[in-house]
């Protein structure tokens, strides 16, 4: 008698019916299976949502942007080691910056935290000390009145700018133009008031102040600027601005590096590096419960395999050859890992949708390719999972498989 092959429709009929003949067993084992898948979506989501909001968050600045803080962050040897000494950031740097053709924008900035009084009321916020070009370094502009006036920064005035927020907890909803505050005990006049930005990397610069760069250095008794910020032309000339910007501070420095230059552009490709490692780590730490429900998967088709040993018997008496059954047992095992790959793909991206609802503005998405390797990842457990059960199903003898009935 001919052997009857088993086709397609066959074979899907008769795992699906094992899988359906035990409900509970089934589920619980495509349950391992879409938690992994879930957790791999939900997890790279989060990572790779990160990245984007934070890249977003440094691009409002833009890329063709520099700061010059004070200290060398990478050095070698012993600092100061013959009697040296780091020379601060002053004014006089940024002035002689301005002068540096490719630049475009060159804001000193000095930073303090005071209270600021008006209107009866007060809170204790930022206080940045900056020149009238500020606005063209952080892009935002001024909603009423004016800016920092212009002039030589080595001389402030008694104005103040204040943030959205700051101005609407002093003032309500009143004018605050030609008003008087107090900032750290001095009386400055109110001269504008910024249009809303919101937070910028947690930062709400809604609820700040802005004060000459020199007023805020005599109120907060600094003797140094915290930075200098640069915009020049374009992204294309990074390297040339930095290395102008270094040539002019090394030779005001008297020939010591003693700052540290850090451009926006460079600072972006760092982050995006390690938020890349980040996605990658978080994904590889989920996957671990993919090797769990495949662990779950290979007990339970092994477990089907010594409870169908009659049933295994009854095929192969018919004409079912070993090839045969265990293509029905890997069958069985791929329609779990598959099913439940589905549900977990479904349940990751339920799960996504409710972080963007939950928290707006907020750009969560699993990469594509993560989403792709999960289930492939899932399909492949499923497969590995059901060979050891399946060669033993192919390699039981018909006469004893029969005899265990």
């Amino acid at each position: 008698m001919a052997r009857r092959s088993i086709d397609f429709t066959d074979l899907m009929r008769l795992s699906s019916g094992a899988l359906v003949g035990h409900p509970l067993r089934s589920v619980l084992s495509m349950l391992g299976i879409a938690i992994g898948v879930a957790a791999v979506i939900m997890l790279t989501s989060l990572g790779e949502g990160t990245r984007k909001y934070m890249i977003t968050q440094f691009s409002e600045f833009g890329t063709n942007v520099l700061s010059v803080q004070p200290g060398k962050r990478k050095t070698s040897g012993v600092p100061n080691a013959f009697g040296g000494t780091t020379r601060k950031l002053t004014i006089e740097d940024a002035e002689a910056l301005r002068r540096i053709p490719i630049l475009e924008t060159v804001v000193p900035v000095a930073v303090g935290q005071a209270r600021v009084e008006g209107g009866g009321r007060g809170r204790s916020v930022f206080v940045h000390g900056v020149t009238a070009d500020f606005p063209d370094v952080v892009k935002f502009s001024v909603r009423q009145g004016s800016f920092l006036p212009e002039g030589d920064p080595r001389r402030g005035s008694a104005v103040a700018v204040l943030g959205p927020r700051l101005k609407r907890e002093l003032f309500g909803e009143g004018n605050a133009l030609g008003e008087f505050v107090r900032i750290a005990g001095a009386r400055l006049r109110v001269i504008g008031v910024m249009e809303p930005k919101g937070q910028v990397l947690g930062m709400d610069i809604d609820d700040a102040a802005y004060v000459p760069v020199a007023t805020a250095m005599r109120l907060f008794n600094l003797e140094q600027l915290q930075e200098i910020n640069i915009v020049f032309r374009h992204e294309g000339q990074t390297e040339e601005a930095i290395e102008s910007v270094r040539a002019a501070m090394i030779d005001r420095h008297r020939g010591v590096e003693d700052f540290t230059i850090i451009s926006q552009s460079e600072m972006l490709a760092v982050f995006g590096r390690v938020m890349d490692v980040v996605t990658f780590g978080v994904a590889v730490i989920a996957a671990i419960s993919l090797l769990v429900g495949s662990i779950g998967i290979f007990t339970m088709m092994w477990i089907s395999v010594g409870e169908r040993v009659s049933e295994i018997g009854l095929m192969r008496a018919v004409g079912a050859t070993g090839r045969q059954i265990q293509r029905v047992f890997l069958t069985e095992a791929i329609l779990l890992t598959t099913m439940g790959g589905v549900s977990g793909l479904f349940i990751g991206l339920l799960a996504t949708l409710a972080i963007r609802l939950a928290i707006p503005g907020f750009p969560a998405g699993a990469p594509t390719s993560y989403v792709m390797a999960a289930l492939g990842v899932s399909a492949g457990a499923g497969l590995v999972s059901g060979v050891g059960p399946a060669r033993r199903a192919a390699a039981l003898e018909p006469v004893d498989a029969l005899r265990t009935e």
